[in-house]
């Protein structure tokens, strides 16, 4: 599975079809990536949302009063996100406000970008429901940022979710939570996830035949 054989597209419509954020972490384990799991607070607005992209990072802080141009540096990051990106944004955790609403959501869906990763609060989640448009979030706040948060950088490396995420590395979510593959070894662990899904789905076949685990543990090596 070269770089040169396979866009990003034909490689996030892949993605999506064959893997899930398990095989996802097993591959990236054997590669010596183990800690490429976002933490657990980051959950979908919407059950069963599945996000595959690359990394459009956003960098947020929390003020504490209004800047003569509050939006400037945000609405710089939303009119640059390209097709195939994943908004991922780091507030540091913040409490302060919505950092992330409806209209953001539209600009990044009309941009071609694929989904929000956002390790902070949100607002507007019955429009972005309705404009179809996928998110992870830690939790929701109605009040909007200006005066409470402010976008300051973007394309920098942010702390998401606890890992550390660079710009045009694969975010990959799903019901489970969200992987991040280093850009450096995307098509190493996507080949790799592939196959280890085709072993497991033989792993499964075996077992509803009814033979024994440590049996088929020992034919395909995967668990």
């Amino acid at each position: 599975m070269g770089k040169a054989l396979m866009t990003d597209e034909e490689l996030f419509e892949l993605m999506s079809q064959k893997l899930y954020t398990g095989v996802i972490c097993d591959t990236l384990d054997e590669l010596g990536y183990r800690n490429q799991a976002m933490n657990e607070r980051l959950r979908p607005i919407v059950d069963d949302t599945v996000i595959v992209g690359r990394a459009k990072t956003i960098l947020a802080a929390d003020v504490y009063h209004v800047h003569e141009k509050p939006y400037d540096t945000e609405i710089s990051a939303m009119d640059s996100i390209k097709p195939g990106e994943v908004a991922v944004v780091c507030t540091n955790q913040s409490k302060n406000n919505g950092i992330w609403g409806e209209l953001l959501s539209t600009a990044t869906h009309m941009r071609g970008g694929r989904g929000a990763i956002v390790d902070g609060l949100i607002r507007d989640t019955k429009k972005i429901k309705e404009l179809g448009f996928p998110v992870f979030c830690t939790g929701f706040k109605p009040v909007d940022s200006r005066g409470r948060g402010l976008v300051i950088d973007y394309d920098c490396p942010v702390e998401v979710g606890d890992i550390l995420v660079q710009p045009g590395d694969l975010v990959f979510a799903d019901s489970d939570g969200v992987a991040v593959i280093p850009a450096a070894v995307v098509y190493d662990t996507v080949e790799r996830a592939v196959e280890k899904v085709e072993r497991e789905n033989n792993t499964r076949r075996e077992l509803l035949e009814g033979k024994l685990l440590r049996d088929v543990y020992e034919k395909y090596g995967v668990l």
